[in-house]
């Protein structure tokens, strides 16, 4: 792996620090959590630091993907632990998702005049973790102005979500509120459909 920081790398880490951001979110829904006790399980947060002053640059590729695992580790631990307490806290973490979404999407569009399906699509890609690139988790199976529709090849959540006790459908469900507010913020003339487990599409309503 090149000892080099490139815009790949800088691309991921903001990806994780997004991520990270919602956990900010649910502390205010419980508080009572042992912070401690998830950093020893789960790992300990991103540093609030630039990334060229905390990454190991021997070890560029493994350092990403251990935050990966450890950002969504703690995410699928709180969200296990909140809702153990009470059920009815899924409506308030739909809640934060929404509002990371739009707020995402507020940062994003600034830099387009006319916003299109694959404007939308490209620029969801750019916060939503899904892993590694070599991943390769979603494959395009259409795209143009009006639509685009992918597929989910893998799932590179279930293992992680699974091992903290919660299923990750309950990821799939929360992650959705964020997609929905994501693409109406960025354009409201389009929305996110879900076609089936698999098959996803952002398009122009009808």
């Amino acid at each position: 792996m090149s000892l080099f920081l490139g815009k790949i790398h800088y691309w991921l880490f903001n990806k994780i620090k997004w991520f990270e951001g919602i956990e900010d979110e649910l502390l205010r829904l419980d508080s009572t959590f042992n912070v401690e006790e998830l950093d020893k399980i789960c790992g300990e947060r991103t540093p609030d630091k630039p990334l060229e002053d905390i990454i190991d640059t021997s070890n560029i590729h493994g350092w990403l993907q251990s935050k990966i695992h450890s950002a969504e580790g703690r995410m699928a631990a709180w969200t296990r632990e909140i809702l153990s307490n009470d059920q009815d806290f899924i409506l308030d973490m739909k809640k934060i998702y929404n509002k990371q979404g739009i707020n995402a999407a507020k940062e994003a569009k600034v830099k387009f005049s006319i916003i299109t399906a694959e404007d939308i699509f490209n620029s969801m890609n750019d916060y939503i973790l899904d892993g590694m690139p070599c991943d390769r988790v979603n494959e395009v199976v259409s795209s143009n102005n009006e639509v685009v529709e992918w597929k989910k090849r893998v799932c590179v959540h279930k293992e992680i979500w699974e091992n903290e006790g919660i299923s990750v459908d309950v990821f799939y469900d929360l992650r959705s509120e964020w997609i929905k507010a994501f693409v109406s913020e960025m354009n409201s003339d389009y929305e996110y459909v879900k076609l089936d487990e698999n098959l996803q599409s952002i398009r122009k309503k009808v």
